[in-house]
């Protein structure tokens, strides 16, 4: 991973739930100790009232809907020659089975693009991603679930070098120019997704799935670790769609 991909790691971290929490429970204690109580009691009255707010069911479920309903699942009677499905994370502990040492929305990702490729004649699995913090490729671990699922590799494109999406989307690029392909990512992720590939001049098709978004059931609801979990994928998306804009403004 370059030093700049670790520096924007790094920087997000403090403006997503958990980093903007902890650094305000941090600056509250650091208030507390050189005894600025009024201040310190507003940081950690802030910071709790964030965790129960991104952990409230309804607030999760309000942010990540406004991400996966933009685009519809995909229409299964199209033909189309690519299918690149974006990489997400894995690990390889020997003691794991293929199926748990890719993430869960990876998993999910592999199965939507195998589904596809059945329902097409000729067509091609394209997988990418880097090896993280493993020895192993993310493209080449997504690969080996879909040949256990039975997609022969001649029907596959691996690349393990990509180590984001922008990298992902030039990659392909070169395989199908301004040609139309299907693009399969979590639902979360699919906005910022289409509008980074569009921007190269590409004309990807969304396939959408790992979905997090729930039916409405009712306001009178505890907050969920889990909500939390959700709440920082959709305000990681929400950043990442916000720092696409301003680029693209040249700020």
């Amino acid at each position: 991973m370059s030093a700049g991909l670790y520096l924007k790691k790094f920087l997000t971290f403090f403006v997503e739930p958990l980093g903007l929490i902890v650094t305000l429970l941090a600056v509250g204690l650091y208030m507390l100790h050189v005894k600025k109580m009024r201040f310190a009691k507003i940081l950690f009255s802030l910071g709790l009232f964030l965790l129960l707010l991104f952990s409230y069911p309804p607030f999760a479920n309000f942010l990540v809907q406004n991400l996966e309903n933009r685009y519809q699942k995909f229409d299964y009677k199209q033909q189309i020659k690519y299918i690149h499905v974006l990489g997400n994370g894995h690990n390889t502990d020997p003691s794991q089975p293929l199926s748990s040492q890719i993430s869960s929305a990876g998993t999910k990702r592999v199965l939507e693009g195998v589904l596809i490729h059945k329902k097409m004649l000729d067509s091609k699995l394209i997988f990418t991603g880097y090896e993280g913090d493993t020895n192993t490729t993310n493209a080449v671990m997504n690969a080996k679930l879909a040949h256990a699922l039975g997609v022969a590799y001649k029907d596959m494109i691996i690349n393990g070098k990509p180590a984001d999406t922008k990298e992902e989307a030039l990659f392909t690029k070169t395989l199908v120019a301004d040609k139309p392909f299907v693009l399969v990512t979590s639902a979360t992720h699919m906005p910022r997704a289409m509008m980074l590939f569009r921007s190269l001049g590409m004309h990807p098709i969304a396939a959408p799935t790992n979905y997090y978004k729930s039916e409405f059931r009712g306001y009178l609801q505890v907050p969920k670790p889990v909500y939390f979990y959700i709440s920082s994928v959709a305000v990681h998306e929400y950043i990442g769609i916000l720092w696409a804009k301003i680029k693209s403004f040249g700020l």
